[in-house]
């Protein structure tokens, strides 16, 4: 007997997408249904290209078919993506999510962290760019090798000059680096500092970005204000480290997020430098700064936790090389990182889904 689509169509309904809490077909997630004898095609339309279930839905689906309409079915899935935004995107239209990654004070990792994240989303597919946003110690143009790169500039239809972010490893770049001298001190005032911030959004041609990652100062200053009620920002990444210092300066961090006027959402926190792991010992751990204290934060806000980086020498080689240690195929590291990253985009489509809801 012919395969229907219909009889396929009602098979995927049993498939739930276990974020967003409805079947597949419902979702719109099932696009290009081709049936030929006994052979089904469609492609299955995920809401990330970092989709961290993306095996077990390809298993479920064919599952399905083969118990609800015919266990002789050649089931082949195509699995592509189309990244979410949230509704209230009205600003900004090209880029899809915001992400902010900050901190409550400096020497976390954050800009090791913000490089690493944005190169496995390129890797997994995703069109992402970069903001160093932090106007005291600017590092992007360090970790991407562009330590002397000016960006280009073009004119709009309308006259009007727009700024061509840097590509490099499949991501566009931006940092208020590229326009100072490196071996020089720029003393910049609050208003000059978050003008020339929002002139890294308004003010450049980014294309279209799924991801838009913000490198966010340390701290809780001028700078946090003005992108989070200048631009629609998707959620927040807290990094911190076990230390007790660095928790409480974290702590006030985060709180921020969830201030009247602010009010962004947060993703979770990740714990950089959370053990010492020689390169020599790989199963060896040592708890060096203390130990559980970023999940911890996550728990006392009820927000994920996102997961630990340990202290690898590796990291901070290729930062300082200008290739972020992501793109160095290292097992232990690609797992981690790109954990780390299917977290944060799974959040973000929960978080958009529900926004779409309400």
């Amino acid at each position: 007997m012919q395969i229907s689509p219909q009889q396929v169509l009602d098979a995927l309904k049993n498939v739930e997408d276990p974020d967003l809490k409805k079947d597949l077909v419902t979702l719109n997630m099932i696009k290009d249904l081709q049936i030929a004898d006994n052979q089904v095609n469609f492609t299955l339309e995920l809401t990330t290209p970092a989709c961290p279930m993306k095996e077990m839905l390809k298993n479920a689906c064919t599952n399905a078919i083969k118990h609800f309409v015919s266990p002789t079915a050649e089931v082949v899935i195509n699995v592509t993506s189309r990244v979410t935004q949230p509704t209230n995107s009205s600003s900004l239209d090209n880029i899809k999510n915001i992400i902010l990654v900050s901190s409550g004070k400096g020497g976390v990792g954050k800009s090791t962290v913000s490089s690493n994240l944005a190169v496995v989303l390129a890797k997994d597919g995703a069109k992402v760019g970069l903001i160093d946003a932090d106007i005291y110690g600017p590092s992007v143009p360090t970790m991407f090798d562009l330590v002397d790169a000016k960006p280009g500039a073009e004119e709009t239809a309308d006259g009007k000059t727009k700024i061509l972010p840097i590509e490099k490893y499949g991501i566009k770049l931006l940092s208020l680096g590229f326009f100072a001298d490196p071996g020089q001190p720029v003393p910049w005032r609050g208003p000059m500092a978050s003008n020339a911030v929002k002139q890294l959004f308004n003010d450049t041609n980014w294309g279209e970005l799924d991801y838009l990652i913000v490198d966010l100062p340390p701290g809780t200053g001028d700078i946090h204000i003005t992108i989070t009620q200048s631009f629609p920002i998707s959620g927040a990444v807290v990094v911190t480290t076990p230390q007790q210092v660095a928790l409480a300066d974290t702590h006030k961090g985060l709180a921020m997020f969830r201030m009247p006027g602010i009010n962004i959402p947060i993703l979770g926190v990740i714990e950089n430098m959370s053990y010492f792991t020689p390169a020599e010992l790989p199963e060896n751990k040592y708890y060096i700064f203390g130990k559980g204290g970023g999940t911890e934060l996550a728990q006392r806000f009820d927000v994920p936790f996102l997961g630990e980086i340990p202290i690898i020498q590796s990291i901070s080689e290729a930062g300082d090389k200008g290739k972020p240690v992501a793109l160095n195929q290292n097992p232990l590291l690609d797992g981690i990182f790109g954990d780390i990253a299917s977290k944060i985009a799974q959040q973000i489509s929960i978080n958009n889904a529900q926004m779409v809801n309400c």
